[in-house]
């Protein structure tokens, strides 16, 4: 992954170093998550993320979106729109959703696991991110993809005071495998923009910090697109 330039100023070395970590985090998330989550799970095809012409219509929409990412989020590129409306795990309660669910917002979805240190790096800032910009017309969606009982992610919740995000979790890997098949992603941690009508605009592969003033300016500058 690529260094962004960075803004002039007195805390420019912090800054700087603290992406250089999130970069090398990124590139050992992701070839961690290559070798454990590519083995792993079984596929059924490439159902859930499909083209659609609503979505295909957004293409100047995703192509704003990107130019939106600058500096420590300059990772999150303009994608093909298409619809990910069909993506299903499950909530807290383990109910399933979908990301239909989520209709007439705007979410960044987050892939990851307890496993992966740049996910759990990067959780803190996803969870400030929540209490900071999360509503009625935004949320962060964390979806955990631990195998087997949710008791390790929640765990890691409470240790490290995750308050803001929801626990959404999908244990079987569907999500992965489907975003996977589709060219999306490549290890964890991965982020994703989606509108409100469940139409991916933008994708990250790697951390990065969320709360940030970067990432705040990309949430609020999309945000301002869709209205």
């Amino acid at each position: 992954m690529a260094e962004s330039s960075m803004e002039d100023g007195q805390n420019k070395p912090a800054l700087l170093s603290g992406w250089r970590l999130f970069a090398v985090a990124g590139v050992l998330g992701a070839l961690v998550g290559a070798g454990v989550l590519y083995v792993n799970g079984n596929h059924d095809g490439n159902q859930a993320v499909a083209v659609v012409d609503s979505c295909s219509a957004k293409s100047t929409q995703s192509k704003a979106v990107g130019a939106l990412a600058t500096g420590a989020v300059a990772g999150m590129s303009a994608v093909e729109p298409r619809s990910l409306a069909a993506l299903t795990f499950q909530n807290e309660s383990n109910a399933p959703v979908s990301m239909a669910d989520f209709s007439g917002k705007t979410v960044l979805l987050n892939l990851w696991a307890t496993w992966c240190a740049p996910c759990r790096a990067e959780m803190p800032e996803l969870d400030a991110l929540q209490a900071e910009k999360g509503g009625e017309k935004f949320e962060v969606v964390a979806l955990n993809l631990d195998r087997g009982e949710d008791t390790k992610p929640q765990d890691f919740f409470a240790e490290t005071g995750i308050k803001s995000l929801k626990h959404y979790r999908d244990g079987s890997l569907g999500v992965f495998n489907e975003l996977k098949s589709a060219g999306l992603v490549l290890g964890l941690p991965v982020t994703m923009l989606i509108d409100g009508d469940g139409c991916l605009l933008a994708a990250m592969n790697g951390p990065a910090p969320w709360h940030g003033v970067d990432a705040k300016k990309f949430i609020d500058g999309a945000l301002a697109l869709k209205d």
